[in-house]
């Protein structure tokens, strides 16, 4: 139950309408101001505090001083090449100390700063570049070879001999510096114009570009932050995990960290042992991670091979995919002096939008089993999909958020934003959830992915967390196939722990005991592995594709 002394959120009838807003005060959102210029506001008073350090021995680092000056030197130098405000500059780096740095820079210009996967095919990163009509790419050696023959100049960063016909990040600062401010006349950047062309997931669709502006990010690092005390400033160092191209990566970590001068320690890749080594050597005290990570922690034997006992881990969140009770359970087992929270965000509303815990002496810490409470700021409803109808507490529906962190639009896709933000200026989620009285938010499933078998709806993360009880169950997804009679089934791929001997049938019979009748799987198969997007998503749509077109043959 909530705290007594923390008053409940507040529900209004708006136009007969049932709208829940955050238990707590609004926050002051400043006017006027950049997200270079509000992250990096009182940097000069830490400017020889580390504010990113990568993890890998011998790696880079940047202090406060440094992260300010060469931002300000690469937002000089894109000027100096022809950038000017609103043109794209697409980042095709993997996660690196340089990158907040970049981003920022970008931003700083009045540029607009997209993000994509270092590591995606080249035709997909190139589809990025000419959809956003970027002028630019800034690329290292582990994307160039997939941007060269993107149509536009590449900044390389790093080694320039393996980067050939690329402008040299190095050279174009220094030149920068030579040329001077005052060259290039400024269009300053305004609060409202775009600032970040993020591609939402494509799980649910193509891929589109989401338009968020200096205002959008600013209120949502207000709304998110409210509860950190300021005395803890300069003091919480965070790893920085989760791929910065992804708006939770650079809004939610990088941003947050450098706006509170805290450091972030930067990993590119997840390897078990890196990972601990970076939580032990670098004193890590907050780590966003997806379910995975911890999952790894908690069953794989090389943690066996650290000391975790002086960990300075308080809190890890996990954002992108439900976390399963039973996972929950052995990690605090495990780690008992370090707080889980989950979080719940989206692309769309510029980060988070639901959190877990509002901090020392605001009394309120959601339930283990909810997504959070409601940020300041933000007004939340659930609607009936079919009707259109808000509905009360612990009434599942379409979960529905307003706020000033609700995306400009899909950028050149005027009919999906008004599909996606309707003329009241709500963002329709595509996730059904609900609250419950103590102002708690649950999250059902994804409208799309609800199986409808005869006519019941069946969700998809709750057949997976009652199979990741299952001690012989390493991961496991669940989707629905088309049947003549049901009209869809729940289908399972399921990957076995290593030694575990049950089959399909006993998995099955497993779930079956634990679930209503028209809940149980109906097929299961052993797979080696979960296909997952780099933040950490079940891609069960691929999975559901892959399953249909296996199954065509045999019809």
């Amino acid at each position: 139950m909530g705290d007594a002394a923390v008053p409940a959120m507040v529900v209004e009838e708006e136009e007969q309408e049932h709208v829940f807003r955050s238990r707590f005060p609004p926050v002051a959102v400043p006017d006027g101001v950049t997200v270079p210029e509000f992250v990096l506001d009182g940097a000069e008073a830490y400017a020889d505090r580390v504010a990113l350090v990568e993890a890998a021995a011998g790696g880079r680092s940047y202090t406060y001083g440094e992260v300010a000056r060469d931002t300000a030197r690469f937002a000089r130098a894109l000027r100096s090449v022809g950038v000017r405000k609103g043109h794209v500059v697409v980042v095709a780096l993997p996660n690196l100390a340089v990158y907040p740095v970049v981003s920022l820079g970008i931003m700083s210009a009045g540029a607009v700063f997209s993000g994509v996967n270092p590591r995606a095919l080249a035709a997909e990163i190139k589809k990025q570049v000419e959809d956003s009509e970027a002028k630019l790419v800034v690329a290292n050696e582990v994307a160039f070879d997939k941007v060269k023959d993107a149509g536009v100049p590449v900044i390389g960063v790093g080694d320039k001999e393996r980067m050939p016909g690329a402008i040299s990040w190095d050279e174009l600062l220094a030149a920068a510096d030579r040329t001077g401010a005052g060259v290039v006349p400024v269009d300053a950047a305004q609060q409202s114009d775009l600032c970040a062309l993020p591609y939402s997931s494509g799980t649910t669709g193509v891929s589109k570009g989401v338009m968020l502006s200096h205002r959008n990010l600013v209120s949502n690092l207000c709304s998110s932050m409210f509860a950190v005390a300021p005395e803890t400033a300069g003091q919480v160092v965070t790893l920085g995990l989760m791929p910065f191209f992804h708006i939770y990566g650079i809004t939610g970590i990088c941003c947050a960290t450098l706006r509170h001068k805290g450091t972030v320690v930067v990993m590119d890749r997840f390897d078990l042992r890196t990972f601990l080594r970076a939580l032990v050597d670098h004193r890590v005290m907050f780590a966003p991670l997806v379910p995975p990570v911890m999952l790894a922690m908690v069953k794989s034997p090389v943690a066996d091979e650290f000391d975790l006992s002086d960990l300075a881990l308080k809190s890890v969140m996990t954002a992108a995919a439900p976390l399963a009770p039973d996972l929950l359970a052995a990690f605090q087992r495990k780690f008992p002096g370090v707080q889980v929270e989950e979080a719940y965000g989206l692309t769309e509303h510029s980060c988070i939008t639901l959190t877990h815990a509002a901090g020392d002496g605001h009394g309120h810490v959601a339930k283990k089993s909810s997504v959070g409470f409601i940020l300041p700021n933000l007004e939340v409803k659930f609607v009936d999909p079919d009707t259109g109808r808000s509905l009360p507490a612990n009434t599942p529906g379409e979960l529905c958020v307003r706020s000033q962190s609700v995306m400009q639009g899909y950028y050149k896709r005027k009919e999906e934003t008004e599909r996606t933000v309707d003329g009241k200026g709500w963002l329709h989620t595509g996730d059904v959830g609900y609250i419950d009285g103590d102002g708690d938010v649950f999250i059902v499933d994804r409208i799309k992915e609800l199986i409808k078998y005869k006519g019941f709806q069946v969700a998809p993360a709750e057949l997976e967390a009652v199979l990741l009880s299952h001690p012989s169950v390493e991961d496991a997804a669940v989707f629905g196939v088309p049947d003549e009679e049901a009209g869809e089934v729940p289908v399972a791929c399921v990957v076995r722990r290593h030694g575990a001997e049950e089959g399909e049938e006993e998995i099955v019979a497993y779930v079956a005991e634990r679930v209503a009748s028209y809940k149980r799987v109906r097929v299961l198969h052993i797979v080696d592995a979960i296909p997952k997007s780099v933040s950490g998503k079940i891609l069960r749509r691929q999975l559901r594709d892959e399953f249909i077109k296996r199954m065509k043959p045999s019809a």
